[in-house]
């Protein structure tokens, strides 16, 4: 069955194209995110391990949200660990647990890198597809790492005080 929402084919798989990019940047997060809950120590391990584990709860969200999206516009979401590794464009340290402070930065650094590159695929979406319901929503998620961010950054603030 066709999907007639008002948006030309064109333009639902560019954007598919770019939320399943999303969706695979999401999911490499959330997986990093996850290894460093199960993996932090050191004296604020506590502190780190709430913070982490309530990011996943977020982060999980957004994957799961990504994904129905697509579906939303008549495309197939990526659903297997190689697609999203092979998609994603957030670098991966398979094997490392570094220092928590440095686990706070990898995790900042791509936040902050996800909250760019959502501004410019709002941009595209609103402006060269005609997609404003995609272009809300990623206003949507980038608010989210918006604030995620901030947390990372503020825990960071304290660590060198």
């Amino acid at each position: 069955m066709t999907t007639q929402i008002g948006l030309n084919d064109k333009s639902r798989e560019a954007v598919g194209l770019l939320l399943n990019r999303l969706l695979s940047d999401e999911y490499v997060l959330a997986t990093k995110t996850r290894n460093f809950h199960w993996n932090v120590t050191g004296p604020h391990f506590h502190d780190y391990h709430l913070l982490f584990g309530e990011q996943i709860g977020t982060l999980d969200g957004a994957v799961d949200d990504l994904a129905e999206r697509v579906r939303q516009l008549g495309g197939r979401s990526l659903g297997s660990l190689r697609e999203f590794v092979e998609h994603s464009r957030l670098p991966e340290k398979p094997g490392s647990a570094p220092p928590a402070a440095d686990m706070v930065g990898l995790l900042l650094h791509d936040h902050e890198t996800l909250i760019r590159q959502l501004r410019k695929d709002l941009d595209l979406c609103a402006n060269d597809h005609g997609d404003a319901g995609t272009a809300d929503f990623l206003t949507g998620l980038m608010e989210s790492h918006e604030k995620m961010a901030w947390m990372l950054r503020a825990t960071l603030e304290g660590e060198s005080a």
